[in-house]
């Protein structure tokens, strides 16, 4: 192997479709259902809120579905992105391993949300839509829709979590610039936000409250359509392009993971790398680890139940299957604003049910020693979402050392930490405590699931 440390795809390599895991799936995922029917729900169902193109993606059982010309000629203001061998944080961990990051940092919205931002832009354009609601946690996704929606001529309004709407100004000033408007959730300028305000005035708000709000007003206009940055179906589909370019790029490094680390909030970065490898491994391919990893403090995938639930607080959204912490559940104001989430991906679920991932969950304060860690090494300083990827990697580095085996590892380096820097401020005060969330919400938001014998 050679001493590279950036692998770089050109323009002409970067990904003519995305890959869709559930062609190789060994048992295809639980149904959506339909609250009211507790049946399948059916397009005309999920209509109201999304355009019909990704709908049939949602359902779609195509392996390879082809990216848009257009939304292609947008990928390439950043994409393919770079695939980086951490030799720094190597040398300083004295590991054997071989650390490689995928590094999604580099687009215009500094993450991997514009790559199904873009996408769900494109298909809402084409189907007349003039404006998109959407919800966003720390505005990552809420920045990105609104890149997109200046690309595509949409007006876009984000209900952002009222914690993170105080915790990162920046982020919020961002999606104005693209010409997004941003409101603090919960609000009053829906039912589902006053019903929440009238029991608490200060509620700190979550991104199931937020979704609520997003999809009452998506609901109410019928030029209005609801977008989502993370869980569904459509959505970890689009970010596999991340996932296909680090295949060749590992090609051109010589090399293959043996472990794939991803962060989990919702489940799209970490289904966006993780997938890909996954599906080659379902075909026949090389065994690997693949580790999810959350915050101690909404922890879906290592505490939650798998269980059918509503995506959102005010149960607008249909049933879906997925590891749950109760739709109620409000976690604690941690700065990893965007794994804030009670539930995990149907999808990521799925897969976790049936073996072929495992997952692990952090605290705060030992994930930000990792980014600091990384920073000082690797010279890009992360999101805190990002660095409970890190922290993973450096545990598994810190394994293979004890070990003596040289294995290969591979994260997704979601986004970088431009925008959390008074996260990064608070830590180094020793302000940034270990949050933990309440054991007996938890209880009553589980206690609370609905009744599915499906």
């Amino acid at each position: 192997m050679s001493d590279e440390i950036k692998y770089v795809l050109d323009e002409g390599r970067l990904p003519e479709s995305w890959y869709n895991i559930a062609a190789d799936l060994p048992v295809p995922p639980p149904p959506v259902l339909h609250p009211a029917t507790m049946q399948p729900v059916t397009p005309a169902d999920l209509e109201v809120i999304f355009p019909l193109s990704l709908i049939a993606q949602e359902v779609s059982t195509e392996r390879e579905i082809e990216i848009p010309k257009p939304v292609r000629d947008i990928y390439r203001q950043w994409r393919p992105t770079p695939l980086y061998r951490a030799r720094r944080l190597e040398k300083a961990l004295d590991t054997p391993a071989r650390i490689y990051y995928k590094y999604e940092g580099v687009s215009p919205a500094g993450s991997h949300k514009p790559n199904t931002a873009v996408a769900q832009a494109f298909y809402n354009k084409e189907a007349g839509v003039r404006r998109i609601v959407t919800e966003t946690g720390a505005g990552q996704w809420g920045s990105s829709l609104a890149l997109a929606g200046a690309m595509f001529g949409l007006q876009i309004e984000v209900f952002m979590v009222r914690v993170s709407y105080e915790q990162k100004p920046y982020r919020r000033a961002l999606m104005e610039s693209y010409g997004a408007r941003c409101v603090p959730s919960p609000s009053p300028e829906t039912a589902s936000g006053r019903a929440i305000l009238e029991k608490r005035a200060d509620h700190p708000g979550s991104l199931g409250i937020a979704i609520s709000e997003a999809v009452e007003v998506a609901a109410q206009s019928a030029d209005t359509k609801y977008a989502l940055g993370s869980v569904l179906n459509h959505v970890l589909l689009h970010q596999t392009v991340i996932g296909e370019e680090a295949i060749e790029q590992l090609s051109m490094a010589g090399d293959e993971p043996d472990v794939i680390v991803g962060c989990t909030g919702g489940g799209s970065n970490f289904a966006g790398i993780a997938f890909p490898f996954l599906g080659r491994m379902l075909r026949g391919g090389k065994k690997m680890r693949i580790v999810a990893v959350e915050p101690a403090a909404c922890p879906s995938l290592t505490r939650g139940r798998y269980a059918y639930d509503f995506g959102d607080t005010a149960h607008l959204t249909p049933l879906v299957k997925m590891h749950t912490l109760g739709s109620t559940f409000t976690p604690p104001g941690f700065h990893a604003g965007g794994l804030r989430y009670h539930g995990m991906a149907p999808l990521v679920s799925h897969c976790k049910q049936l073996g072929l991932l495992e997952a692990k969950a952090y605290s705060q304060s030992s994930c930000f020693e990792a980014g600091v860690l990384f920073a000082r090494t690797e010279g890009i300083l992360p999101a805190p979402e990002a660095n409970h990827a890190i922290r993973c990697a450096i545990d598994e580095a810190l394994r293979c050392k004890q070990e003596g085996r040289s294995e290969a590892i591979l994260f997704n380096l979601s986004g970088h930490g431009h925008f959390d820097m008074q996260a990064y401020m608070d830590y180094f005060a020793g302000k940034l405590v270990d949050q933990q969330y309440d054991e007996s919400e938890l209880a009553m938001a589980l206690a609370g699931l609905p009744s599915v014998s499906a």
